[in-house]
């Protein structure tokens, strides 16, 4: 049996007991509707392109290591961790991004179990943006690559 197979069986259980469990949130989808779904080595080409490359997660994180050269534009989620999250209980400066929608921007987090990127890539496809790049695999990817950080 595997760990989530466990999980979901322990949660059942305390459930039939009265005991709570915590809720796992599922990872993000493997692809978005209107991004380009970027590696760690095409992220390095598009930062070496001049691309702008925003780290969605908190400042604290964004201070302990991030990808050299990226931009900190946090993506403060309350919504839920799910493809039909509601937006307006979020918080996304999208004054911070590039003015030029028609131009490239990619968003990270860490890794598919981090929605910020997802909805920070939402976010910017809703306002127009048209040259999304969703950074998936994020900081977990970048820093097995080996690649530097700041």
């Amino acid at each position: 049996m595997n760990k989530r197979s466990t999980l979901k069986l322990m949660s059942a259980l305390a459930l039939s007991v009265g005991l709570a469990m915590p809720v796992l949130a599922a990872d993000t989808p493997a692809t978005l509707k209107g991004t380009t779904l970027v590696s760690a080595a095409e992220v390095k080409t598009l930062l070496g392109k001049g691309v702008p490359v925003i780290d969605t997660r908190v400042a604290a994180e964004f201070a302990e290591k991030t990808i050299l050269g990226a931009k900190n534009v946090p993506y403060k989620e309350k919504s839920a961790k799910d493809v039909n999250f509601d937006p307006a209980q979020d918080s996304f400066d999208l004054t911070k991004l590039p003015t030029d929608k028609a131009a490239p921007v990619v968003f990270f987090c860490n890794s598919g179990s981090c929605w910020k990127s997802y909805k920070a890539s939402v976010a910017a496809i809703k306002a127009g943006y048209s040259k999304v790049q969703w950074f998936r695999g994020g900081m977990p990817e970048w820093v097995a690559a080996g690649l530097p950080t700041q």
